[in-house]
C-alpha cells in the first residue's frame, strides 16, 4: 500500500487550471459522443456558442477623510458686513454701507449712531471657529482713534463658500485674553567674540544693504537682502543660544552648528526699532557663518 501523501490547500491558480482541464475533458468526451451519435449531433455540438465567463469588478476604493475638502473660511466676508454695518445708519437704509450690510445680513438691524460719531479707522477678521455643519464663529477686531472694540458673528456658509449669511446681530466682546508665553528655548548668553561679530556683520549688511551678504554665508546657504533697505546702522543688543558652545570665546570645530536669537536695535531715519532674529550659524574653516535664517517662519537655504 502506498505511503499517504500530504495535500496542500488549493490556491486559485489551481483551482481554475483544474476547471480548465475538466472543461476540456469534458468537451472531448462531448465530441466523441456527438461522432457516435451522428453527423447532426456533432454539428449541433460544434456550432453551439462558448460558455462565458462573468468577473466581478474590484469595489472602486472609497475616499478618505484627508480627501475632503476642508469647509471655506467666511471671514474674510464677515470683516466686508462688519466695516459695512459699523459705517450705517438704520436711518439711511439707502446708503452704500447699509445696502452692503443687509446684502450679507438681511435680518440683522442695523445701528443708530449719534451725530457725529466717527466711523472704524480699519476692520480686520482676527479668529474664525468652525462650530458644525455650515455654522461659524467669526470675530473681527475694529481699530477707532480711542482703542479696539471686537465683535462676535454668527455665520452659516455653505462648503464651497459660495453662499454666506451673518445669521444674527453682532455681539460687543472683550479682548482676547494674552497667552501666557512659552519658556524661553535661549537660556546661554553670548558675549561678545567671533559669533557675535559674525552676526553685527551680517544684520548690518542685511538690513542696510552695505557690504555683501553673500560673504557671511555658509556654502549652500543663499539668502537676499532686505528692499529697499532701510536701516542706517545695526547694533547688536544681545545674543542668546541653545547650546553652550555658542558662549565658548573662540570658533568651534568645523560642520559644528548654533542656534541664537539675537536682539538689536535698527536705527532708520523714521527711528530706531527693537527687532529679533533667529539664526543658524555654523563653523568651517575657523570661522562662523550663517547657515539659516529662522525668523518668520521661514528659512534662507
Amino acid at each position: 500500500m502506498p505511503a499517504p501523501t500530504l495535500e496542500t490547500p488549493p490556491t486559485a491558480a489551481g483551482l481554475d487550471l483544474e476547471r480548465t482541464r475538466r472543461t476540456i475533458r469534458l468537451g472531448r468526451a462531448g465530441v466523441w459522443a456527438c461522432l457516435l451519435a451522428g453527423p447532426a449531433a456533432l454539428a449541433l455540438t460544434l456550432t453551439a456558442p462558448p460558455a462565458t465567463v462573468v468577473t466581478q469588478d474590484a469595489p472602486a476604493p472609497a475616499l478618505s477623510a484627508a480627501a475632503a475638502v476642508a469647509p471655506a473660511d467666511p471671514s474674510g466676508y464677515v470683516a466686508e458686513f462688519a466695516d459695512a454695518w459699523l459705517r450705517s445708519d438704520a436711518d439711511v437704509p439707502d446708503s452704500t454701507s447699509a445696502m452692503r450690510a443687509l446684502r450679507l445680513a438681511p435680518g440683522v438691524a442695523l445701528p443708530e449712531p449719534a451725530e457725529g460719531a466717527k466711523a472704524p479707522q480699519k476692520v480686520t477678521a482676527v479668529r474664525s471657529v468652525h462650530r458644525s455643519g455650515n455654522q461659524w464663529s467669526v470675530t473681527v477686531a475694529a481699530q477707532y482713534a480711542d482703542g479696539v472694540r471686537y465683535f462676535a458673528m454668527p455665520v452659516a456658509a455653505s462648503a464651497s463658500g459660495g453662499t454666506i449669511a451673518v445669521t444674527g446681530a453682532p455681539a460687543l466682546v472683550a479682548a482676547p485674553a494674552v497667552a501666557k508665553s512659552a519658556p524661553p528655548a535661549y537660556k546661554v548668553d553670548v558675549p561678545d567674540g567671533p559669533l557675535t561679530d559674525t552676526i553685527k556683520d551680517f544684520l548690518t549688511a542685511y538690513l542696510t544693504g552695505s557690504g555683501e551678504v553673500d560673504r557671511y554665508l555658509a556654502p549652500q546657504t543663499s539668502l537676499a537682502t532686505v528692499a529697499p533697505a532701510v536701516a542706517d546702522k545695526v547694533d547688536v543688543e544681545t545674543v542668546t543660544a541653545r547650546e553652550k558652545t555658542a558662549a565658548a570665546g573662540q570658533v568651534a570645530s568645523d560642520s559644528t552648528r548654533v542656534h541664537v536669537r539675537a536682539s538689536v536695535s535698527a536705527h532708520t531715519k523714521s527711528g530706531t526699532w527693537p527687532l529679533a532674529y533667529e539664526l543658524t550659524l555654523a563653523a568651517r574653516g575657523g570661522r562662523w557663518e550663517i547657515a539659516a535664517l529662522t525668523s518668520g517662519g521661514g528659512a534662507a537655504k
